[in-house]
């Protein structure tokens, strides 16, 4: 009982990250790491290859995680450049609506967590959590990687 009482004692409570936080004020660093998000996001709905080139950074990837039919995780990653290649008009408006993001920032690197829903003409496609990794270098912040999971299942829009 002692020895449990001191382990109790030596542990010290940390706050989990907090999801769909509010989002962070203009002028805040916070925005700022935001700007590539948002352009990227943008990007999608427009199907703007070049404007998801300038959010990102060519040696990053955008990586998919799902489970297969057989129960199976699977996972697909590319570069952006392949991943924008991709980038056509599908049938009907595209949008990608993010919820409420987490931020978390250390000096030039930070990371924003936030849920999200695809719809193609105003239909929910799929769902899932975006992990953004985001850089700050001489241009300021860009997107280093993505990796997202993705359900088709349980999503609204």
């Amino acid at each position: 009982m002692m020895i449990l009482l001191m382990l109790l004692l030596q542990t010290t409570p940390v706050a989990p990250i907090v999801k769909g936080t509010a989002l962070p004020p203009p002028g805040t660093e916070e925005a700022q790491v935001m700007v590539p998000v948002a352009a990227l996001l943008r990007a999608i709905e427009t199907s703007d290859r070049a404007a998801a080139l300038a959010a990102t950074l060519p040696e990053g990837t955008i990586t998919a995680t799902r489970t297969g039919p057989d129960g199976a995780p699977q996972r697909r990653t590319l570069r952006w450049a392949d991943w924008a290649a991709q980038l056509t008009p599908e049938q009907g408006p595209v949008a990608e609506k993010q919820g409420t993001p987490a931020i978390e920032i250390d000096d030039h690197a930070a990371m924003v967590w936030a849920p999200y829903t695809v719809t193609v003409a105003g239909k929910p496609v799929q769902c899932g959590y975006n992990l953004f990794d985001v850089v700050r270098g001489a241009a300021g912040w860009k997107i280093l990687n993505v990796t997202y999971s993705a359900r088709t299942e349980g999503c609204t829009s």
